[in-house]
């Protein structure tokens, strides 16, 4: 999702859910769309793949192209709160709010800077299906592709996790499931990663990215944006409670940081009435009329 007429029509369909309290809906158009057997085909090439020799090869390439395209994105992105990782050792699940294809660098700018090599991505399955260079990254760059099938969650994706965070690997997941383009809010959070943080036995790093106007036109519609990412306070799991409780209790904390993060960023309270002032960097007055789509 490059090009503006694009962007004003996920904009429309933001507005779309927001009025009817959907906030963790499908935006994007032209989102591959797969039946159970082709997502469960799709993950078995994934598991196959890694354990061959090219796998590691290409994922090399791919993560070089990957550290490349951060430091470009991130030539003005500033980091606040890293001394809310002090203290944190091994492996860890971390969450962020997913507003953008290329969020996921504002995260490995961080992990950069903390002197750390590689960030792991939990990604939905249909983006296996990119084409071209992109479907390259969402292939090879240290991705984990993730779809409905229980027993692919409770067991190879587990068995992923577990080997990651033993080695003392990061893994970000985006609990707010769908990418909402340049969106500024915090949205709900699914329990997922804060589940597999528990039954892994490893902490939640939380983090919010503010989005600030550069003043600099990208095109008519949008101007540039710049990053400020937002360490939040470590989220541990209770050992004394079960993967459930603690999904429940540490998906409530991380809710409550990121709408605290929002509210101290952006100085008004959180509520989730549409405003053009919601998509950072757009210049529409919300009532421009979106583009037809035959």
């Amino acid at each position: 999702m490059l090009n503006s007429e694009s962007r004003l029509e996920v904009i429309s369909n933001i507005k779309e859910n927001t009025s009817h309290n959907e906030l963790n809906k499908k935006v994007e158009p032209g989102d591959a769309v797969l039946t159970p057997e082709e997502s469960d085909r799709l993950i078995k090439e994934y598991l196959a793949r890694r354990k061959k020799l090219s796998f590691k090869t290409k994922s090399v390439i791919a993560r070089k192209i990957a550290d490349t395209v951060t430091e470009i994105v991130n030539r003005r992105t500033l980091i606040e709160g890293m001394e809310n990782l002090e203290g944190v050792k091994g492996g860890a699940i971390v969450t962020c709010n997913h507003f953008s294809p290329v969020d996921s660098t504002v995260i490995r700018h961080l992990l950069k800077a903390l002197g750390r090599k590689r960030i792991y991505v939990v990604i939905q399955d249909t983006n296996l299906c990119a084409p071209g260079w992109v479907g390259f990254l969402m292939n090879y760059a240290d991705v984990i592709p993730i779809n409905r099938n229980c027993h692919y969650l409770q067991g190879e994706l587990v068995d992923i996790l577990r080997e990651l965070t033993s080695k003392g690997e990061y893994v970000l997941i985006y609990p707010e499931q769908e990418m909402w383009f340049n969106y500024r809010k915090p949205r709900p959070l699914m329990r997922g990663a804060y589940y597999f943080a528990a039954k892994l036995s490893v902490p939640v790093i939380s983090c919010f990215v503010e989005m600030r106007e550069r003043g600099v036109p990208e095109n008519e519609d949008f101007d540039k944006v710049d990053f400020t990412l937002h360490v939040l306070p470590v989220i541990y799991p209770d050992p004394s409670k079960t993967p459930r409780t603690n999904s429940i209790i540490m998906s409530q904390q991380d809710y409550q940081q990121k709408k605290a993060a929002y509210e101290l960023a952006y100085s008004k309270p959180l509520d989730y009435s549409f405003e053009p002032d919601d998509i950072a960097g757009w210049r529409g007055d919300g009532d421009r009329p979106q583009p037809c789509m035959g």
